[in-house]
């Protein structure tokens, strides 16, 4: 299966988008990265990342699974992204896997989809906020899964968040 990564061009998390990926890929999934620019994207310790396809160029059936790798960019680069938003929507109204780490929680409950739904984040006063506002029932714990939705809490949960991932495409 193809798997979509969405990380912010600059301050993604290296871990939360590495070691899952790794694990994807490890389980025979192929894994393209997606941002809001073409080029490369550096995450907060400095890893580089070639992005495959800029996110308004994506298209919902090329993909399997989406995941939205977390970090202190998130919240300025992706939390309001619009294609990222209609990339959600879609990948939920065609039943597809959604998963999101860290401070990325917040876009997946702001397009409605965590709404009555158990969900974890990073623990930011502001991502619990917006997943409390938004109808998600906030747990504080490293991983959740809610059908078929994956939410992670930080680096911290990366493996573990891996794992379950590669757990819900099987």
């Amino acid at each position: 299966m193809k798997v979509l990564f969405v990380v912010a061009p600059e301050g993604f998390r290296d871990e939360e988008l590495l070691v899952p990926k790794s694990k994807l890929e490890a389980a025979g999934h192929q894994v393209k990265v997606a941002g809001t620019k073409h080029g490369f994207a550096v995450g907060m310790l400095g890893a580089r990342v070639e992005i495959d396809v800029r996110l308004i160029d994506v298209k919902k059936d090329d993909y399997g699974a989406l995941v939205i790798v977390g970090g202190g960019g998130s919240p300025v680069f992706l939390w309001n992204n619009l294609a990222l938003q209609d990339l959600i929507r879609a990948f939920e109204l065609a039943g597809k896997p959604l998963a999101a780490i860290c401070l990325s929680p917040p876009i997946l409950a702001k397009v409605g989809v965590l709404f009555g739904k158990k969900a974890t984040t990073f623990p930011d006063e502001k991502a619990i906020s917006l997943l409390k506002e938004n109808g998600a029932i906030y747990v504080d714990t490293p991983v959740v899964t809610s059908g078929n939705i994956v939410t992670a809490k930080g680096p911290e949960a990366a493996e573990a968040f891996g794992d379950e991932i590669v757990r819900v495409l099987s």
